[in-house]
């Protein structure tokens, strides 16, 4: 059986807030040294699936440097597979694409070719890690028309999801998206497993439906449910969280941070590929006091700095008694002297002036304090819990000493693309 992958990659993810200003969802750094995409395409290689296309469409720039030639996931290939991105073009009669099952259907052209006998769609934007293999041979004797992953969440939680409802033959019998009255904890992971010859008619018929999104989860699954195709859902039982939100994106951080963390970096049977990058090994000076963190090659620790649960990308400078507590903090950013970061998002390429109060932790809710790409914040500088620095900013765009929950900083210049 030939398979070939589709990962949809063209999410905006205005939810992740300052992340997403200049690059899509699947681009977002992740883990300190890895994107978002790196977990989905990786385990397509672990599973032994190296014939991928990338669909993208929003802010493609990142993800196109990071993936180039697709060599460190062994994807350089011309004959036998490989990856190749595909982006928006305008054709007679279509337009940019309207939703995930669109995406698919616009390229379809290209997907066909070679004649693969299934088309595995899956999303660029969830961090997991799962073997696709065991979901095939599942999908092969089951006969299906298409197999789709699905995750017993919380029942209270069941509302987020689309939610499946299967029969004892695993046989999908509903599909709500995001119901108020969950009808079981199955929730759909994103990831369907087609017969291509299937997907091909029902991405033309959806094509044709004025009234259609052209998403798979509102409107190609629930369609195939009542014109009685054959779905199967296979249930999966690792860990899988959609990064999509500035929460959910910092928990899954957090998430990494313990000894019994659910998803292992450091498993050798199951290795996340990324394209790294070339800095020289991190340096601690005396008396700094670092614990359940993540520090990446090129980071500078100086004394006294202390760093606790938090996840630093390579090329991070720590400067003299600075303090970071359960932050995120992206490639390349300086945090200069004293200079405290809490419970904070801080983007790549920003500097942290002296003696500034970062982000806060507060006992009755969570709020991440979130800083953009190449901001620049004054020294003594305080910003309180939840409040957002845009992209480019200066201190100059800063109209106190004190940034409030909820308030907004933007620059007040022609901002930088990259």
């Amino acid at each position: 059986m030939k398979i070939r992958s589709v990962i949809l990659a063209g999410g905006e993810g205005t939810r992740l807030s300052v992340l997403t200003s200049k690059r899509t969802k699947p681009a977002v750094p992740f883990g300190g040294i890895y994107r978002i995409i790196d977990f989905t395409l990786s385990n397509c290689i672990n599973s032994n699936i190296f014939d991928i296309m990338i669909v993208a469409q929003y802010r493609p720039h990142s993800l196109q440097e990071h993936i180039g030639a697709g060599g460190p996931w062994d994807l350089n290939r011309e004959f036998s597979g490989g990856v190749k991105i595909f982006t928006p073009y305008r054709a007679i009669a279509t337009g940019w694409f309207r939703g995930t099952a669109d995406a698919v259907q616009q390229n379809f052209s290209f997907i066909k070719r070679g004649d693969p006998d299934m088309i595995l769609i899956l999303s660029g934007d969830h961090i997991y890690t799962m073997n696709y293999q065991p979901m095939i041979d599942f999908h092969i004797s089951s006969q299906a028309d298409v197999t789709i992953a699905t995750l017993e969440v919380p029942i209270g939680e069941a509302g987020r999801f689309g939610i499946i409802d299967i029969d004892e033959q695993q046989r999908v019998t509903s599909f709500v998206e995001k119901p108020s009255n969950p009808p079981s904890n199955l929730a759909n992971m994103g990831i369907y497993l087609f017969n291509r010859n299937i997907l091909n008619k029902v991405l033309w018929e959806d094509h044709l439906q004025q009234d259609s999104s052209h998403d798979f989860g509102k409107d190609i699954i629930p369609r195939m449910i009542r014109e009685g195709f054959s779905l199967i859902a296979f249930p999966y039982r690792g860990y899988w969280v959609d990064v999509g939100t500035v929460e959910s994106y910092w928990r899954a951080h957090m998430d990494l941070l313990s000894a019994t963390s659910p998803l292992d970096l450091y498993d050798p049977s199951w290795i996340i590929y990324t394209r790294e990058e070339k800095k020289p090994p991190s340096f601690v000076h005396d008396n700094t006091e670092i614990s359940n963190s993540l520090i990446s090659n090129g980071c500078i620790i100086e004394e006294g700095a202390k760093i606790t649960r938090s996840v630093l990308s390579p090329g991070v400078q720590v400067h003299e008694g600075a303090e970071i507590y359960e932050s995120i903090v992206l490639t390349d950013t300086v945090i200069e002297k004293k200079a405290v970061i809490k419970r904070s998002i801080l983007d790549k390429r920003i500097t942290i002036g002296e003696g500034a109060n970062i982000g806060e932790v507060l006992d009755d809710n969570l709020q991440i304090t979130m800083i953009g790409k190449n901001s620049v914040i004054p020294a003594n500088m305080t910003l309180k819990a939840g409040c957002i620095v845009g992209t480019d900013v200066v201190p100059s765009d800063f109209g106190g000493t004190i940034i409030y929950s909820g308030e907004h900083v933007q620059t007040r210049r022609l901002p930088n693309e990259f």
